[in-house]
């Protein structure tokens, strides 16, 4: 009988597979910059690629979950004010960016590759 996993772990997870696809770098260098175990990674990385959650390789992953998805959000014209008209958007390692009505999208997408590049 296969175990449950705890979701917030497979999330995590999830999201250093999918940088470490878009890195380029080796598991050893990823995971050292990162100060990650390598028997984790692996061991999550063949978890995720069982249920289907990651490709072999950097294009398929890629392929297969959209950076950018359409959101629609209910009242929100309704709300007024400027402090109930942001959206929040969640980023990798639970960074938080709050997004108010008439955003730069460009300048959005150039700040999220900014916050998911590995740090040095």
């Amino acid at each position: 009988m296969a175990r449950r996993l705890d979701s917030g772990k497979e999330r995590h997870w999830l999201q250093v597979i999918r940088s470490w696809q878009r890195s380029q770098r080796s598991v050893r260098d990823f995971c050292g910059r990162r100060g990650l175990s390598e028997p984790s990674f692996y061991a999550w990385r063949r978890v995720l690629r069982e249920r289907g959650l990651v490709g072999d390789n950097a294009a398929e992953a890629a392929a297969a979950v959209p950076t950018f998805v359409s959101v629609a959000v209910d009242g929100i014209a309704e709300l007024g004010d400027a402090e109930g008209s942001a959206i929040e958007v969640i980023v990798a390692q639970g960074r938080a960016l709050r997004v108010r009505a008439g955003f730069d999208a460009e300048l959005l997408r150039q700040l999220l590759r900014v916050l998911e590049e590995p740090s040095c």
